[in-house]
């Protein structure tokens, strides 16, 4: 009987795991080593319990310092290590916002879009990334669980990468990346009633979605830069010695 990747932890829609993706040497990567999810601040205390039942040791919480000033931590049975992967000042966030208009106004479609954003946030917050696999490589023995606010976005890039090293090719990275519009409807649905315009709906309704080939286009632009996925990373700062420890952990 195949093992579901999907996970039912109550108070979050966007929870699974990373283990049962075939690996292009034959393998496979390991459950119960790497879960992804939405905010773990939203579990229930039936949730909660779901967590600490799946053997989870370690939480690495993406969100910025003001996401969780607004959502204040939780008394948790687990290690929780912030390691935010985006976070800038003021100054930096309005040079980045310009630069991501441009991209999203530039772009024939928005898979194209939402590529372009994420290499920008990537290009960027290089160092966030390299501290975020980083994380991973070292956490102790037990399950890691890696969230943000929706585990859709920078999640969904670290989560990518992380398979990535494991051996996983990117048409099924890509499609682990895509479930994360449909577990999400529930809250987007929320969002588009709330929308008081339609140029609001729009972009909300841009930034809902999670097209397979918007991962795709990232991995394939980062080769063309770097000349391969992780050379991009060991130029972030990741050494090679942690590129292999974030291997070893999902594979078997």
């Amino acid at each position: 009987m195949q093992r579901s990747r999907d996970l039912v932890w109550d108070g979050c829609l966007n929870v699974r795991d990373l283990g049962g993706h075939r690996t292009e040497d034959g393998g496979e990567t390991r459950f119960g080593a790497v879960v992804r999810a939405d905010s773990v601040r939203q579990l229930t205390p039936d949730g909660w319990q779901a967590l600490v039942d799946y053997d989870i040791s370690t939480v690495i919480d993406l969100r910025g310092d003001h996401e969780r000033a607004e959502d204040p931590p939780a008394e948790l049975p687990v290690e929780v290590l912030h390691v935010p992967f985006m976070e800038a000042d003021e100054r930096e966030w309005k040079e980045i916002e310009g630069r991501l208009e441009a991209a999203v106004d530039a772009a024939p479609d928005v898979a194209a879009a939402t590529r372009d954003v994420y290499l920008i946030f990537l290009e960027h917050f290089r160092q966030n990334v390299a501290a975020g696999i980083r994380a991973v490589a070292h956490a102790p023995e037990g399950g890691v669980v890696v969230h943000c606010v929706g585990g859709k976005d920078r999640t969904g890039l670290l989560t990518a990468f992380l398979l990535h090293l494991a051996g996983v090719d990117n048409d099924q990275i890509a499609a682990d990346y895509a479930l994360s519009g449909e577990r999400l409807r529930p809250r987007h649905e929320t969002w588009f009633a709330a929308a008081e315009s339609e140029e609001e709906l729009e972009e909300l309704q841009r930034i809902a979605q999670t097209p397979a080939e918007s991962m795709v286009g990232v991995f394939g632009e980062l080769e063309r830069r770097y000349g391969t996925v992780e050379g991009f990373l060991r130029d972030a700062g990741v050494s090679d010695e942690e590129l292999e420890l974030a291997r070893a952990r999902l594979r078997a």
